[in-house]
């Protein structure tokens, strides 16, 4: 905020503003239509700028408690932790692409965002079943302090493995060289022959 605030602006077009929150509270008006009048393209409209004035006002009453109440700066930061804790759940699940939808058909995009969803559900679900397992043993219950129990959030996925499993055996030798192509070709057409032999004979 550059300027003061104009209280004597507010004072003035006081009324209206509030004739106009009442219209939008009881439904008189809708709310785009709300937004529409009282907007950057209708900067000069008194009841405008009696807004921006008001919340001027709000704006500095918040940062003051902010900066007063400790308990207000630990809630505000525990709150933003989870919307954080969220789009870091969405973009671990949706990291293909580096987390873009890269198609231009409306059905697509709905269900890349529907599928991402079911997975964030499915995800919650897990977590909340672990920490109910958790926290019905006494042991564990009681170690958790009240502000614990507010940091609880099902909003994790350390155990989970977005990219599967691969079952290495590293006793193997891998097939590198033109010979050992052939020579397991030959061993696959081998065992082939065999089997359709076997499979001959038990039909016979």
């Amino acid at each position: 905020m550059k300027d003061s605030i104009q209280w004597k602006l507010i004072e003035t077009h006081y009324d209206e503003v509030v004739k106009h929150l009442v219209a939008l509270k009881m439904g008189m008006v809708e709310a785009d239509v709300f937004v529409k009048r009282f907007s950057r393209d209708n900067y000069k409209h008194p009841v405008y700028k009696a807004l921006c004035e008001i919340g001027k006002a709000a704006k500095t009453i918040f940062l003051c408690n902010y900066l007063e109440n400790e308990n207000l700066r630990i809630e505000i930061n525990a709150s933003l932790n989870v919307v954080e804790r969220l789009n870091s759940v969405m973009n671990f699940f949706f990291y293909g692409k580096l987390g873009e939808i890269n198609s231009n058909d409306p059905e697509e995009q709905e269900l890349s965002i529907l599928c991402l969803h079911l997975l964030q559900v499915c995800a919650v679900y897990i977590n909340t079943l672990l920490i109910q397992e958790i926290l019905s043993d006494k042991t564990w219950r009681n170690k958790l302090k009240p502000e614990d129990f507010r940091a609880l959030s099902p909003l994790f996925h350390a155990h989970f493995n977005p990219y599967g499993i691969f079952l290495l055996d590293l006793e193997k030798r891998l097939m590198i060289g033109k010979e050992d192509i052939i020579h397991d070709r030959s061993e696959k057409n081998s065992s082939q022959r065999e089997s359709k032999t076997i499979a001959e004979a038990l039909e016979n």
